[in-house]
Order: structure tokens, then sequence, then C-alpha cells
């Protein structure tokens, strides 16, 4: 992951997988913000893959941003991580524009909500075998 400021814009470009390894990396991003940004850009243009972990990860760096008074602002989605997002959300289809319904507030909670209960369920599952 690469982090660098342009003008007021902290932009943290992702590469690779996004799962649940990523937590510690996206982590870090904020501790580079300066006090000067007003954004934050997350450029996943290199995420080739992204599991409902690392989305997971990936919501809770945007709210933590949000609560840090930055507009987030996320680019490059490539179709895995959409797919990904359309199965968690229930949207029919390979092209459901899920990376541009991303910066809806309502779609992000729908989608942190459905990853949050099937997490909850693989873990019972794998709990009672």
């Amino acid at each position: 992951m690469d982090v660098q400021h342009r003008d007021r814009t902290l932009l943290a470009i992702i590469g690779g997988e996004l799962d649940e390894s990523a937590g510690a990396a996206l982590g870090q991003v904020l501790e580079r913000k300066s006090g000067f940004e007003r954004a934050l850009m997350l450029d996943l243009h290199g995420v080739i893959l992204m599991n409902r972990e690392g989305l997971l990860h990936l919501l809770d760096l945007h709210h933590r941003a949000e609560c840090q008074g930055l507009r987030v602002r996320v680019v490059g989605w490539q179709a895995q991580p959409q797919q990904v997002m359309a199965e968690l959300a229930g949207i029919p289809g390979r092209h459901a524009a899920t990376g541009e319904r991303y910066a809806l507030p309502g779609f992000r909670r729908l989608i942190e909500e459905r990853a949050h209960q099937a997490r909850d369920l693989t873990g019972r599952a794998e709990f009672s075998s």
C-alpha cells in the first residue's frame, strides 16, 4: 500500500488482496494524516480480490475517516470486489454497479450489516462442527 499527500487529500493506493489480513495496513492509513487534509481517496485499481472481511476493514477505515472530518471517496472498483458487495446486498447480476452505490451511506450500512451477519453465521457453523 502506498499513502501519498496530494494537496488537501490523503491518497491511499491499495493493491493485491483485501482480506482478513488487510486490517493492520488499512489501520495505518489515517496515521499518515498531516492534519491539513480534507479528504481521503482510496484507490482500489490494484485490488484483485476482496472477501467480506476485507470489505469490513475497508468500511471501518471509511467510518473512522469520516469521524475525523474527512470526505471519503473510493475509486477504481474492480469486478470481483463489486461482485462481493452485490452478493452481500442481494443484488442479482454481474454488473450491479456496486462501486457507484458504495458512495451512498445507506448502501454501506446495508453491506456492513450483511457482512457481519454472514461472518456470524459462518463462525457459528464452524463452532458447531
